[in-house]
């Protein structure tokens, strides 16, 4: 890899190769059918899948760049670093590499970035089959920032040259553009994406107010971001404090790549630095271009705002 591609476009070019290779890692467990699930708590669990996917991401992307901070979803003892050979990856997107960097973002360190890593984001849609909501996400970030990110769908399906080909990669570099699909303008009527599974009170009235004309309920931060960028959704609505850092900074990053905002439910932008606290504890409000985003947010009463903040 060149050394003259600045450092944060080279890591972004390896860390699409190292999601593609989580992926199949993802894939391989379930075709072998030995989940190793273990629940850490009330609705949250964690696999083989999810551990192996992580040591993966983190070996490869440590062994390339030994200064990074890397945040993963799952605990895991410090000296467990041992993994097979193969899942060293040391290859990097050639499209990524030709990338401009923005210029506030070429003099970057290793040290100035934190990465963010969900192994497996939609780890309850994973066990039970629903295949599509499960992502893979690498997030960027820099003095607290994110700036760029990767959400790779291990069971994303296409053909290429008459063959089927199973997983999808797409990434974006903040300034600089997204790549891997082709984003979608939103739908002509107010769809909300939202939480399949953790819905309570204060959801729902966060729903409601939307004035929505559907409401799609589905797994994982990652794919209700992509619903967002693929034109499926209008705005992404959690009024919950049930998401970490890990499942926001990736889809963030790739967000307003390409247009979009996402921030809590009060408007405010959370922060990505190494000390900061993992829980989004005020929600998750997005949209894919600042019009739906400034209505959706319009569209919060004070006092749901209160109950959030608390």
């Amino acid at each position: 890899m060149s050394s003259t591609v600045p450092l944060i476009v080279r890591l972004l070019a390896s860390s699409v190769s190292v999601a593609n290779r989580a992926g199949k890692i993802v894939r391989d467990v379930m075709s072998k059918g030995e989940l190793g699930i273990v629940e850490k708590g009330k609705d949250d669990y964690q696999t083989e899948a999810d551990r192996s996917a992580q040591k993966c991401i983190i070996a490869a992307l440590s062994a390339q760049f030994p200064k990074l901070s890397i945040i993963g979803e799952e605990d895991s003892p410090e000296n467990d670093t041992e993994v097979p050979t193969d899942w060293l990856v040391v290859d990097a997107d050639k499209e990524v590499l030709t990338l401009n960097c923005p210029t506030n973002l070429q003099g970057v360190k290793e040290e100035d970035i934190v990465v963010w890593v969900d192994p497996l984001d939609g780890t309850s849609e994973y066990t039970q089959g629903f295949l599509e909501h499960v992502t893979v996400l690498i997030g960027i970030s820099v003095n607290e920032e994110p700036v760029a990110g990767v959400i790779h769908q291990p069971y994303y399906k296409s053909m290429i040259g008459g063959e089927k080909k199973m997983g999808r990669t797409i990434w974006g570099l903040k300034d600089a553009g997204v790549g891997g699909f082709t984003p979608a303008p939103p739908p002509d009527s107010l769809i909300i994406t939202t939480t399949r599974s953790h819905s309570n009170p204060l959801v729902e009235k966060a729903l409601q107010v939307m004035n929505a004309s559907q409401i799609l309920r589905v797994g994982g931060a990652g794919y209700k971001v992509l619903q967002l960028l693929e034109g499926k959704a209008s705005v992404y609505v959690f009024a919950s404090g049930g998401c970490k850092k890990w499942d926001t900074c990736a889809p963030e990053a790739i967000l307003s790549a390409s247009g979009g905002t996402l921030s809590d439910m009060l408007g405010n932008r959370y922060k990505y630095g190494a000390s900061v606290g993992k829980p989004n504890k005020t929600g998750v409000l997005a949209a894919a271009n600042p019009e739906l985003y400034n209505y959706a947010l319009s569209r919060i009463p004070q006092e749901l705002k209160e109950a959030l903040a608390k």
